[in-house]
């Protein structure tokens, strides 16, 4: 089922649009970095930044923190929210259940196949942006790259620090898909559903802003999204990556127990 569920989000074209529309706008920012004098001479502004315009191996980490705020989570969410809805809207799912299938096996292979698209899409972002930033920014110095506090990184930290930094967006995400595919349970409509977690995402995003919220700000879905950056200061800063990883993982439970709860309880044929 995991296997048909992953060929089926493959072969749609929606996936294949998303992601372009993923590559978007990192392409457009590489090319603007490229032709014009909009960010500050190498050198001149932030160590990472400075980085990033003199070596285009780290710009899929600049590339991730332009998607990664709305466009990835958006992304997540219409995926998610369709997950369910979108197989009764289109008056398949009763069909799916037909089969010698299990509705906790049908909801695992619909939140693998999201899980999947999240791989996959950081992957595609952080690839396309590495080459964009080698074809328009150039390559890694040869005295390393500058980390966020200024210190000078070799290339086999940059490439390990990369990695986990890719791994972290990917479980930024989990929680997303997850609260997606809860809400997909609950309605009929895949657009409600999409609209419903980017409301509860726009909601912690909000309560982020308030200091009247500060004691919930460490438990906000959003709060810790790109700590991820603290994997390139000298030393690594993991208190925020750890807090990162425990609340999405958090989320990941709790609402995958609640899409469970809701799709076993859920009336097929309304």
């Amino acid at each position: 089922m995991i296997g048909v569920e992953l060929v089926k989000m493959l072969r749609r074209p929606r996936t294949w649009l998303i992601l372009a529309m993923l590559v978007a706008l990192p392409t457009l920012v590489a090319i603007l970095l490229a032709v014009t004098d909009l960010a500050p001479r190498p050198g001149t502004g932030p160590p990472f930044l400075s980085a990033v315009l003199t070596d285009g191996t780290v710009f899929p980490l600049a590339a991730l923190g332009v998607v990664l705020p709305l466009f990835l989570p958006i992304a997540v969410a219409v995926l998610g929210g369709d997950a369910i809805a979108g197989e009764t809207q289109s008056g398949t799912l009763r069909y799916l259940l037909a089969r010698p299938v299990g509705r906790t096996h049908l909801l695992l292979a619909k939140l693998v196949t999201v899980v999947a698209f999240v791989v996959l899409a950081v992957l595609v972002v952080a690839a396309v942006s590495y080459v964009e930033g080698r074809l328009l920014l150039g390559g890694a110095p040869a005295t390393g790259t500058v980390s966020l506090s200024g210190s000078t990184l070799t290339e086999d930290q940059i490439a390990g620090r990369t990695t986990m930094a890719l791994a972290y967006v990917v479980v930024s995400m989990l929680g997303v898909a997850a609260t997606a595919l809860f809400f997909s349970t609950l309605t009929t409509s895949a657009i409600g559903a999409a609209l419903g977690t980017i409301g509860l995402l726009v909601g912690s995003t909000v309560l982020l802003g308030l200091d009247a919220a500060q004691a919930l700000h460490p438990y906000l879905p959003t709060r810790y999204w790109l700590a991820f950056v603290d994997l390139f200061r000298d030393p690594i800063l993991w208190d925020d990556v750890v807090r990162g990883l425990l609340v999405q993982l958090a989320y990941l439970l709790v609402f995958t127990l609640a899409a469970w709860a809701s799709f076993a309880t859920k009336d097929i044929d309304d």
